[in-house]
């Protein structure tokens, strides 16, 4: 609990200033500023086993969220913003990392916010295409929560927020006010653990993954 307040409070710092510096850059005409909602699938790549036996079979979910962005004249952008994955599975014993999953019949509720501040490049138009591919890099939390309820009573709480790495792909469609797109997100969350403490046996400690979302970006 003392690490993870801290924490927060640096990531929300640094999306802050962010969002500050791209709204005075705005401000001062060099550039371009948005504002995106997205919405798509998160997968638990990097601890597919363990959310695999707690989701039943699959490793993620639904996600959805939103960014603040702000590109230069020459390409280059800043973005920051969130989103937000919560599912519930099912508590399980596993005995060791080869052995078979047995279903214990308690929901297990889990929460991620990842949040980021990255910085990218956006690839300029060829031949008038309204087409713009871009990348990105950057840093910043995911906030990490879990509970699961037996006899009508919670417990098993599990509250964490791990510093993570964060890598962008995307393809951005339009000129005018309204722009539609594609992203794919990869995630790395090292020295994170949950899942009901599933990770710990298949020996997966990072909460990362591939996210794939639609876009859709308002340009003032």
């Amino acid at each position: 609990m003392n690490d993870r307040r801290p924490a927060s409070r640096r990531i929300a710092l640094v999306l802050t200033a962010t969002a500050l510096f791209a709204l005075a850059g705005s401000r001062a005409g060099a550039g371009e500023f948005g504002v995106s909602l997205d919405g798509g699938y998160f997968d638990l790549t990097n601890a597919r086993k363990s959310a695999q036996a707690v989701f039943d079979g699959t490793a993620g979910g639904f996600t959805g969220g939103g960014a603040l962005r702000y590109s230069f004249a020459r390409g280059f952008f800043l973005a920051a913003g969130a989103r937000y994955f919560e599912r519930t599975g099912e508590r399980v014993f596993v005995p060791d990392a080869s052995g078979p999953v047995f279903r214990l019949q308690h929901p297990l509720k889990v929460r991620m916010i990842p949040m980021y501040a990255l910085v990218g490049y956006r690839l300029e138009r060829r031949r008038g295409l309204p087409l713009v591919p871009y990348i990105g890099l950057g840093g910043g939390a995911t906030a990490y929560h879990e509970e699961s309820e037996i006899g009508g009573l919670t417990e098993g709480v599990l509250d964490q927020t791990k510093g993570a790495g964060y890598g962008v792909l995307g393809l951005e469609y339009g000129r005018g006010a309204v722009r539609f797109g594609i992203e794919m997100m990869y995630s790395v969350v090292p020295e994170s653990a949950g899942l009901d403490g599933v990770t710990q046996v298949y020996g997966e400690d990072d909460l990362g993954g591939f996210t794939v979302v639609g876009k859709l970006t308002f340009v003032p």
